[in-house]
């Protein structure tokens, strides 16, 4: 029986690594702030092309459009947008047609003069990273004021800063602020521990008017979803047939066996 099992649940597993296909949405230049007028290009990196990924966002005008309807223009598997504007803020995420999502990565779009360029996809626990703040007509080395959560970090005179060996309390919001140019807007860095996979939950998601339908965040469609709750039952089912044949045979033998061991006894009594 506990081959059996094991062999259930090795099924299973199966089951669930087949429903599940990943992809990873790249942004091109590697940036989570423009300015009004940039062109970007955002890519499904994916491990299964048939899967038929494509990409989605959510602004504050639109839910869940694809790119090619309206906004953007699709090739391959990736998206190209020649002109940003702000309008075109918000979540971006590749979504396949079998319900599995990617990463989600949000975008802000800026018409003022100075964006913070700073690390679009979640930084590994102890890496480095810098972070530069840019003006939009003017060079991009001059002195400029970096923030967290509202908190001053540093001054640089050259308008960048590295941080070594980040850790989780470098997660946050930060801004970059350039005297006489004005400050930019607010971007949340993601700080991931270097033995997770997956990028854990961040405790502050995305503005809801731009967040993704909440059946999103689960990486089975609700079709793979009830489909693999189906197979988890029929497994378990199985089980419990085969242990109550296995059973009542068990009860039979013995009753064989005493039935047998009756007559004996009965034969030796008559002898």
């Amino acid at each position: 029986m506990k081959e059996t099992s094991l062999q259930c649940l090795l099924i299973l597993i199966s089951l669930l690594s087949c429903t599940t296909h990943q992809a990873r949405l790249t942004v091109s230049p590697s940036s989570s702030q423009f300015f009004e007028g940039d062109f970007v290009s955002l890519s499904c990196e994916e491990d299964d092309s048939s899967a038929g990924w494509t990409l989605r966002r959510n602004t504050s005008k639109q839910q869940r459009t694809q790119c090619g309807d309206g906004w953007g223009r699709w090739s391959g598997s990736s998206c190209s947008i020649s002109y940003m504007d702000p309008l075109e803020s918000g979540v971006y995420w590749c979504e396949s047609r079998d319900g599995p999502i990617s990463n989600m990565v949000n975008l802000t779009v800026t018409g003022g003069s100075v964006i913070l360029q700073s690390p679009v996809l979640p930084v590994m626990e102890g890496d480095d990273v810098t972070l530069l703040c840019k003006t939009k007509t003017t060079p991009s080395n001059l002195p400029a004021a970096f923030y967290k959560d509202g908190s001053l970090i540093r001054k640089q005179p050259t308008g960048h800063m590295t941080i070594q060996h980040v850790s989780r309390s470098d997660e946050g919001l930060c801004k970059c602020d350039i005297s006489g140019h004005g400050e930019s807007p607010s971007s949340w860095i993601t700080v991931t521990d270097k033995h997770t996979t997956t990028p854990p939950p961040t405790s502050t998601p995305p503005p809801a008017s731009t967040s993704p339908p909440d059946f999103s965040c689960v990486p089975l469609s609700l079709f793979s979803l009830v489909l693999t709750v189906s197979v988890i039952s029929s497994v378990c089912v199985l089980v419990l047939v085969v242990l109550l044949v296995l059973l009542v045979r068990r009860q039979v033998q013995r009753k064989s066996e005493w039935s047998s061991g009756t007559a004996d006894v009965a034969l030796l009594i008559n002898y």
